[in-house]
């Protein structure tokens, strides 16, 4: 595909949904935006949210040769990459899916798409070891998915939902919330998750909003994290007062986000301001999954 640029975007992610654990996820409709062209070198120019440092152990990067070497290629052409990325990094907002994913997805397009959306769904589930992260920047909208075998299948997306995010100035690393969760857990709570996490799919295909409190109770990770992430439990409460009908921990923390519908998100972006502190609030709808289109480059 020599002479074409590539453009991709794949949207920002919330992970778990509470209660679902490394299998339940949802797409935001906010989007990492790649252009990618064939070059001498591997190179990253990147704009947006942190920094990143212009190395070709980019997450971008990594994406675009697991992807070849999947198919076979352990030596993939060198890509010049130009990356906007508004979605705030190590937040739990899936900024290291979507990199991964769109990586992945430069690689199906030079690659003449050889890959295909489940292709790039299973080297990145792979890579990334989140396919509930990954699966929603795949497909879009409310996904439930494995990482082995890797499996994804779509849920009920309601229209109409939004997701009112609350987004500390501070990070929490995945690692760290990894090694905040215990090495075994008591039965009784396995019961309590399972049978929450059950709910999601019931709940959003009959449209009961009301159902959805008690799908997001978790027993497995928010409670274990919630040292690392200051106030957290009083604003759940205080979200859940104001009117939303689910309230969770995005991926790893710490962004908190509740599920609003419309009359209701002035006050949950309220509720959120004393967790929030100095950083800010975001009011997003459901997200598509990765989208991408080839354009040629004019003759000189």
């Amino acid at each position: 595909m020599s002479g074409n640029t590539v453009y991709v975007q794949v949207p920002a992610t919330l992970a778990n949904l509470g209660s679902g654990f490394d299998a339940l996820g949802v797409a935001l409709d906010l989007y990492l935006e790649v252009h990618a062209t064939p070059s001498c070198s591997n190179e990253l120019h990147y704009s947006g949210q942190g920094q990143v440092p212009n190395t070709p152990d980019n997450l971008i990067h990594q994406g675009y040769r697991a992807a070849w070497q999947s198919l076979g290629e352990p030596d993939p052409p060198p890509l010049a990459v130009w990356a906007h990325n508004p979605i705030p990094l190590a937040r739990g907002m899936g900024s290291s899916s979507a990199a991964l994913v769109a990586g992945a997805a430069l690689a199906d397009a030079f690659s003449g798409g050889r890959l295909g959306p489940d292709g790039i769904f299973r080297v990145t589930a792979t890579l990334e070891g989140h396919p509930d992260n990954v699966a929603p920047a795949v497909y879009g909208g409310f996904v439930a998915a494995l990482a082995d075998p890797p499996l994804a299948l779509p849920m009920p997306s309601p229209k109409g939902l939004r997701f009112v995010l609350g987004v500390p100035p501070y990070e929490v690393p995945t690692p760290l919330a990894r090694a905040a969760l215990p090495k075994t857990i008591p039965y009784a709570d396995a019961i309590f998750n399972l049978a929450r996490s059950a709910l999601w799919p019931a709940a959003l295909h009959a449209g009961r909003l009301d159902a959805l409190r008690e799908a997001a109770k978790d027993r497995l990770h928010q409670h274990y994290r919630a040292h690392l992430m200051p106030g957290l439990e009083a604003a759940l409460e205080r979200v859940y007062a104001a009117g939303a009908p689910a309230a969770f921990v995005g991926g790893a923390g710490p962004t908190l986000a509740a599920l609003s519908e419309t009359q209701h998100i002035e006050a949950i972006r309220q509720a959120m301001q004393d967790y929030v502190g100095q950083g800010f609030t975001l009011v997003l709808g459901l997200g598509e999954g990765l989208r991408w289109k080839v354009a040629s480059i004019p003759s000189r």
